[in-house]
């Protein structure tokens, strides 16, 4: 049995549909499967924590490579077949929370797992792509990975080099914790029910160390956000309309920077977003 034929038989067998509110979409291709595990490079000592299993399809072969895999889903379908399917695997922890909601320093504790162990995977619904991504980033939740399959789109977004025409404010907060590395881009074809735009999976290799030192991590991202809030307005206008501070503190720092006092934040390196924020 094929990995869509199997597909189809639990689908049949529990009686369930793709929750669209969800944004389940059920992937259906193994050569895809096969390549999202070997982008992780997972071995027996790592722990993989996989956020929106749904059918197990990437479990499966998870568990078969990993030490351990803690699956994290909400939807309560699902939660019944990865019981009945992985119930005599004794390497499968299954959480039955919301991802957006989970405390993962309090997880990592009470499954007593070794921090440079755990590697990150998942099939992300789109519409809640970019608010997991930063959780994971933001909580700096003890990964040396994410490998993820997400929207094409979102995945150009998140892999560009700040500056560059793709780029926006999850941009920067990726390539400040994170090397990305494009994977491969999947059809919808890929999928039952078929999506309406391309998937790309990518991972994002954590930072041992910043590419650049900040005197106020929080002002940095505040900076950086704010800029992308008004994207037509000059960074002067939207640091200002924001409250960062005044036009004339930032015509000031642009000026000892001699960069133009009409540039857009899209337009600036990430180096220099760090100078803006120390110096204001």
């Amino acid at each position: 049995m094929n990995l869509e034929e199997e597909t189809k038989f639990l689908i049949k067998k529990y009686n369930i549909n793709a929750n669209k509110n969800l944004g389940q979409n059920f992937l259906i291709d193994e050569q895809v499967v096969e390549n999202i595990i070997e982008a992780a490079k997972i071995s027996k000592e790592d722990v993989v924590i996989e956020i929106g299993p749904g059918l197990g399809t990437l479990t499966n072969k998870l568990l078969e490579k990993a030490k351990k895999v803690i699956a994290i889903e909400l939807d309560n379908k699902m939660i019944n077949i990865l019981k009945d399917r992985f119930l005599l695997y004794n390497n499968f922890i299954l959480v039955n929370e919301d991802v957006l909601k989970i405390n993962f320093e309090k997880l990592i504790n009470e499954q007593n797992i070794e921090k440079n162990t755990i590697k990150i995977v998942a099939n992300l619904p789109y519409y809640i792509t970019t608010p997991i991504i930063m959780k994971l980033l933001e909580e700096k939740v003890p990964a040396k990975s994410i490998t993820v399959m997400i929207q094409k789109e979102v995945a150009d977004r998140l892999t560009a080099i700040p500056g560059e025409k793709e780029t926006g404010a999850i941009t920067y907060c990726v390539y400040y914790y994170c090397e990305p590395q494009k994977i491969m881009v999947v059809p919808n074809t890929s999928f039952i029910p078929a999506p309406q735009v391309s998937s790309e999976v990518i991972t994002l290799n954590v930072r041992n160390s910043t590419p650049v030192q900040l005197k106020d991590e929080k002002r940095f991202f505040q900076i950086i956000k704010a800029s992308f809030m008004q994207r037509r307005k000059t960074l002067i206008n939207g640091l200002a309309n924001s409250g960062i501070a005044s036009k004339e503190q930032i015509k000031e720092v642009l000026n000892s920077l001699e960069l133009p006092e009409n540039i857009r934040g899209e337009n600036l390196k990430i180096e220099q977003f760090a100078e803006i924020a120390n110096r204001l």
